[in-house]
Order: structure tokens, then sequence, then C-alpha cells
């Protein structure tokens, strides 16, 4: 599924070259947008494809909305894709004319996607391993049964809290290598720099 993101991404490529309209890449992004939120709330309610997960109606409104919202992402659903690439197509959309130091600082990942994909999936698992064994972990502790993933026994984890500190510590400790990897991919011109 993740292939055929990025393929989404390589097909709307020619949106995005400085000969294309703004105002018709606007139109494009905002309609592809709201299509597949569109198609997420038929999907999911109906439930007739889409996700290996039904939706439910809960106890209550909070219930509802987060059996609507729960869906999966490894391996992402068709209905995971589509609530989260098409807010992504309105934002873009709407973000286009903005600038300044934030837009320049989220600039830089998006210059080299791929690259900062590598690193940090790397990094995480890197972390993963040392946060192991300074938690008390042993080597026979690393396969679990119970779980498909090395280094991750069934009762290992954190909260939400700790995983949005970690993710922000990744994002900004990977900004330096993205911007240095931007710079190079601007001064050379090799063909296969322009897919990281």
């Amino acid at each position: 599924p993740w292939t055929g993101v990025m393929f989404m991404g390589y097909s709307i490529g020619h949106w995005f070259v400085p000969a294309f309209e703004a105002a018709k890449r606007k139109k494009l992004l905002l309609i592809t947008g709201i299509s597949l939120i569109a198609l997420f709330f038929i999907l999911r309610i109906t439930n007739l494809y889409g996700d290996p997960e039904d939706f439910k109606s809960g106890k209550n409104l909070t219930t509802t909305i987060y059996s609507l919202l729960d869906t999966n992402k490894y391996p992402p659903s068709l209905q995971f894709l589509c609530m989260t690439l098409g807010p992504a197509c309105i934002l873009l959309a709407l973000l286009e004319g903005v600038r300044g130091r934030v837009v320049d600082f989220f600039t830089v990942y998006g210059k080299v996607p791929f690259f900062y994909y590598i690193l940090h999936f790397y990094l995480l698992h890197i972390l993963a391993v040392i946060v192991f064994f300074a938690t008390g972990h042993t080597t026979s502790q690393i396969v679990d049964p119970n779980v498909p993933f090395y280094f991750r026994p069934q009762n290992f984890g954190y909260g939400l809290g700790v995983v949005y500190i970690t993710w922000l510590s990744v994002v900004l400790l990977l900004y330096y290598p993205c911007r240095w990897f931007a710079k190079y991919k601007m001064n050379h011109k090799q063909w296969w720099l322009r897919y990281l």
C-alpha cells in the first residue's frame, strides 16, 4: 500500500512544476482531498470495503467517533489512506501561499522525504533497542512468540506523552542531516537523487 501512496505522489508531481497554474493546482488538490474524505465516510459507515475492522456505533458520541477513526495503519487500509491523504491534499491547497520560518523549516523535510523516512526508521529502531536494554530486558527477551517484532516484548512501551516527545525529538534530530542532503541534491544532478 505504501508503494501505491508513493506512486500517487509521483503521479501528481506535475501539478507542482512552475509552469502549472496555481489556481488549477489548488482546485485539483481540493477536489482530490474532498473526494478522498467522502470516500472514507462512504466506505467506513457502510463497512463495505477498505479496513479489516468494521465501524460500530459506540455507547456515546466519543466512542462512536473513536470507532469511526480507528483504521489500520500497518498495513495501511484504504480507509486509513483516504482519511490521511484527503486532509493532506486540502492542507496543501490552503497553505500554498504561506511563507515564513515555520514553512522553511518543514520544507526541508519535504525536499528529502524518502531520505528522512529511511533515517527516522533506523533511528527509531536503534532507540528501541537502547531503551529495551536500558529498561532491564535481557537477550532472552529479544524474541517474544506473541509479538512479530524483535526487541518488543508484549508489555513493552510507553504512554502517548513519551511517544510524542520521542517523535518530536527524532524530527528535530534529523533536521540538519535532511538540510544537508537537500543542499546536496540541489548541487548534484544524478537522476536517482530525485527519488530521495
